[in-house]
């Protein structure tokens, strides 16, 4: 794996000193979660997430800050390990390293994806290129980050991808309508002229976004900080990417919904 060092250590630290300022960066999370205490699944119980990292003593650090969190958190550090946790364990988020030694991130995804379809995937990658950060997300990634990291940047990650796969406590009740479009929040269920239709997490939030503001256009800089709640490193393309997404499950073979306004966003109207 490349650029593997502790997350919280600062670049080029080695030695004895990278894990003192990796204690350091669980002090600071763990304060921080202090502060954010509280988030849990909507039944009542810890939040499940399985952290997946080929170096024992990054995966631990990790694992050490989301149980200050109050999360039920295990660890794996193959990617066959990892499918076999996940399927006793049914965690609801994942932190998964994109190079692993025997398979590679985006295939531990689809294989947890085909038992667990709602699971949240964030992204560990060591890699800078954009083509490459964004390579998790193309391949069905919710978000990720880029090592080094903070502590305090995966923490907020997860209670974003959480909140938005509806696995806290907080939700919203009601059902939404465009044209042969509904969507039930409570039940997480959208369907087409009665068809029902699969969506991720992030696809949900999104389409969620759009059908509460109905013949409304919306800039991608409004999706990104409503759907992503941050500026996403200004890769406005990702929204594109998940509209594209979207269009491939809700417009195909049908009267679009979706349409784009050029120079200015999206908008989401019923046909005719």
């Amino acid at each position: 794996m490349e650029n593997n060092s502790p997350a919280a250590a600062p670049a080029g630290d080695t030695g004895p000193g990278m894990l003192g300022g990796a204690a350091s960066g669980v002090a600071s999370a763990a304060a921080a979660s202090a502060r954010n205490a509280g988030i849990q699944r909507a039944d009542g119980t810890p939040v499940r997430v399985l952290v997946v990292d080929d170096e024992p003593s990054l995966a631990e650090l990790l694992a050490s800050v989301l149980r200050y969190e109050g999360w039920n958190v295990r660890t794996a550090g193959t990617g066959a390990d990892a499918a076999r946790t996940a399927r006793e364990f049914r965690p609801d988020a994942v932190v998964l390293d994109i190079m692993l030694p025997d398979l590679s991130g985006i295939e531990v995804m689809r294989r947890l994806r085909g038992e667990i379809p709602q699971v949240c995937v964030l992204f560990l990658t060591a890699r800078d290129a954009v083509e490459d950060r964004v390579a998790g997300i193309t391949a069905g990634g919710d978000d990720y980050v880029t090592k080094p990291f903070s502590l305090e940047e995966v923490l907020a990650r997860l209670r974003g991808l959480l909140r938005r796969a509806n696995l806290t406590r907080a939700h919203t009740e009601g059902s939404l309508a465009v044209g042969d479009l509904t969507m039930d929040e409570d039940a997480r269920e959208v369907r087409r002229d009665g068809e029902l239709i699969d969506l991720t997490a992030t696809e949900f939030e999104l389409l969620r976004f759009l059908m509460r503001n109905p013949r409304r256009v919306l800039s991608k800089a409004q999706i990104l900080d409503r759907v992503w709640n941050y500026d996403f490193g200004g890769q406005a393309h990702v929204v594109e990417l998940y509209i594209s997404y979207l269009r491939k499950k809700i417009d195909a073979g049908r009267v679009p919904l979706i349409h784009t306004v050029r120079g200015v966003g999206y908008v989401l109207k019923p046909a005719g």
